[in-house]
């Protein structure tokens, strides 16, 4: 949507931050030590502690974050996001925020429900908020070191006034376009990263059975055209089988189910989205869904089990 210019719109001063999980902690800790003023709301009371310790400040509800010309949600889905931010947008709707709101939803969602959320938003604060989606890619990892990739969607001024903010927590920082084009280069990058992390998997237990060595085989392969960062990172512990969670992997489920929802808005095909999201919904129905992504290699071992040639 086109942001209303009727209202006074100043750079971040105060920001607020929801959702302190293993990305939105080490998240809001950046923005600590970039120096920016911070206050923090958690349902867990011991991520609010650990933040205060690092100089947050610490609200006992989202309405009071009402007044941040900033406030940044990183929960689990829009769900979540619509459910905590509803006592703000009551506030809002009794007295709109003076100088303007930029509410950034960092989670990964549903391109066209963060669309929805911006004009419940706009309308709650009689327009003098408005809302950018900027989900990120890198792993717990990327979140501790301030190296996250930060896909944007929403005004351009909005981003301009925001874009210091984001470049705290990140090193490659885009706007692609209106409100919900973040939530879609997400649910691409989930795309590329989910049915290579299966692929890869796939090739581990095929050369396995075959008698090969995983580790030897992806080193080899990470020095040709199947070199990737995907590779690198998760083709270590899917060779040790180890799932041990970063992340849990029934977010790719939902991840894949965004872009079948928004190729199905534009005619678009999706055969490798269709087949990732059936196989991490096999996953999720395995009860795996709360390991690491990695864990998607067990899944392909259980579908292969019973076609294992019988030994004479």
């Amino acid at each position: 949507m086109t942001q209303t210019t009727d209202f006074p719109r100043q750079a971040p001063r105060a920001i607020g931050f929801v959702g302190l999980g293993h990305m939105g902690a080490p998240m809001a800790a950046n923005l600590l030590r970039a120096g920016w003023a911070v206050t923090v709301w958690n349902r867990s009371a011991a991520a609010l502690e650990s933040l205060a310790a690092q100089g947050a400040r610490t609200a006992s509800s989202v309405a009071e974050l009402r007044d941040a010309t900033v406030i940044i949600f990183m929960l689990p889905d829009l769900g979540f996001i619509e459910e905590a931010a509803e006592p703000l947008l009551a506030a809002w709707r009794e007295a709109p925020p003076e100088l303007g709101t930029v509410v950034v939803v960092m989670s990964s969602v549903s391109p066209q429900a963060v669309q929805g959320f911006g004009v419940r938003v706009a309308a709650a604060s009689g327009g003098r908020a408005s809302v950018i989606d900027a989900p990120v890619s890198g792993g717990t990892v990327g979140a501790e070191k301030g190296t996250l990739a930060i896909m944007a969607g929403g005004d351009a001024a909005d981003f301009e006034r925001i874009s210091q903010v984001l470049d705290s927590m990140g090193t490659t920082v885009r706007l692609l376009g209106p409100l919900g084009s973040g939530s879609l280069a997400k649910a691409c990058n989930q795309l590329l990263v989910g049915t290579t992390m299966a692929a890869l998997a796939e090739a581990a237990e095929l050369a396995e059975s075959s008698g090969m060595d995983v580790p030897a085989l992806f080193e080899v392969l990470a020095g040709g055209l199947a070199g990737s960062n995907v590779l690198r990172l998760g083709g270590p512990r899917i060779a040790a089988k180890d799932y041990t969670p970063t992340g849990p992997a029934k977010f790719m489920h939902k991840d894949l189910g965004f872009v079948l929802e928004s190729a199905a808005a534009v005619g678009s095909a999706t055969p490798m989205a269709s087949a990732g999201h059936a196989l991490y919904g096999t996953l999720k129905d395995q009860g795996l869904g709360e390991q690491d992504l990695t864990v998607v290699r067990e899944t392909i071992a259980r579908l292969g089990a019973g076609n294992k040639p019988s030994q004479q």
